[in-house]
């Protein structure tokens, strides 16, 4: 305690001073009180209209402000002040103007207190002494609420990238049934989030679909290896126990409110949703399947059809893109077809960044 209060002793003594009068002599008198008080950091001038700029330059603590100056009176000095900064300095008024109606029109434009000339040397000194320690409480308490900030901040990061290290871990989960490296769910997500900024959606909820669509496929955890990974075409049966894995992915993903969540639930629901409305589990169509729902679609699809994986051979990209242009406004959105073809290099370039092992 006893170092806290020496620390802000000397606070006070290197606080930031402005003293602002028109006439020199009462400059140099303020100047000399406040250097014998022990006041090291004092700046002085007698044209109001610098006081902007000098305050902006020393971050001043406290103005000694004259009322009566040529220019620019110290009611335009505070009107200026207040429009600055909603935290301006607490100011002392030093002034000849004794009558009530002058001292109400400066407290009303923020002054704090009002000193009338001539002034007892010791009253003055304990204004300052007083209205220093309110200021450095201030400043006090707004440090401490900006290192709690940032320490909310640094966690609040934290708790996202350990939530986003789940979630991405959780899509690799399903991944790992049918591919080993998971990078299928590193392509297509990159893919999916280019085809977002593409269609100009915004950047927050492009991130969200980054890091969202990984967990496109979760529900293929509760499809069974004989199905999942046979070689070969499925039998109806089969292929009614594959469409599961939607509706098993969302009830996964349900019950999170978290925009993240929210997201990664409807494009697990609805990633197998076909625009002419015959894909599953509930048949929307067009615009009835959500954006991220569409987007994901042709980006996992594109991948997946130019990846080896057990049961298939991969495509070459010029029959992937005769196939997907075929569906255009059958199995996908006519215009993220429009848009995939226009940005076809880029989405190569992810596809070969994130290409697959040789010994795979």
């Amino acid at each position: 305690m006893k170092n806290i209060i020496n620390d802000m002793n000397s606070d006070l003594k290197n606080a930031a001073i402005l003293v602002v009068d028109d006439e020199l002599a009462n400059v140099r008198l303020i100047e000399k009180i406040l250097a014998a008080k022990g006041y090291t950091n004092v700046i002085s001038t007698q044209d109001s209209l610098q006081v902007l700029s000098l305050y902006q330059q020393q971050n001043s603590d406290l103005i000694l402000l004259d009322l009566d100056m040529p220019r620019l009176d110290g009611y335009g000095v505070m009107d200026q002040l207040n429009k600055l900064t909603e935290n301006a300095p607490p100011i002392l008024i030093l002034t000849a103007q004794h009558m009530q109606s002058y001292r109400q029109r400066a407290l009303d434009n923020g002054a704090r207190d009002y000193v009338t000339k001539p002034f007892d040397v010791e009253e003055l000194i304990s204004r300052v002494r007083n209205l220093l320690e309110v200021q450095m409480a201030h400043k006090y308490m707004r440090a401490q609420n900006e290192i709690l900030e940032q320490k909310v901040r640094k966690r609040t990061h934290a708790i996202r990238e350990t939530r986003l290290q789940v979630v991405r871990h959780l899509g690799r989960a399903a991944e790992y049934r049918d591919n080993e490296t998971g990078l299928h769910i590193i392509r297509m997500s990159n893919m999916a989030a280019l085809l977002a900024r593409a269609i100009d959606m915004p950047d927050y909820e492009c991130d969200l679909l980054l890091n969202a669509s990984p967990m496109h496929d979760i529900g293929k955890i509760g499809i069974p290896d004989n199905i999942l990974l046979k070689p070969g075409k499925l039998e109806h049966d089969e292929w009614k126990i594959m469409q599961t894995h939607a509706q098993i992915g969302a009830d996964i993903l349900a019950g999170d409110d978290s925009d993240l969540m929210l997201m990664a639930h409807d494009i697990a629901l609805t990633h197998h949703e076909k625009w002419n409305g015959s894909g599953y589990p509930n048949g929307l169509k067009g615009e009835e399947i959500p954006l991220v729902g569409r987007i994901t679609a042709i980006a996992d699809v594109f991948d997946a059809l130019t990846s080896e994986r057990p049961y298939k051979k991969a495509w070459s990209v010029e029959k992937t893109m005769d196939f997907i242009k075929d569906e255009s406004g059958q199995h996908f959105d006519p215009q993220l077809v429009e848009l995939l073809i226009e940005n076809l290099s880029q989405i190569i370039d992810i596809k070969d960044k994130y290409a697959e092992p040789e010994s795979t």
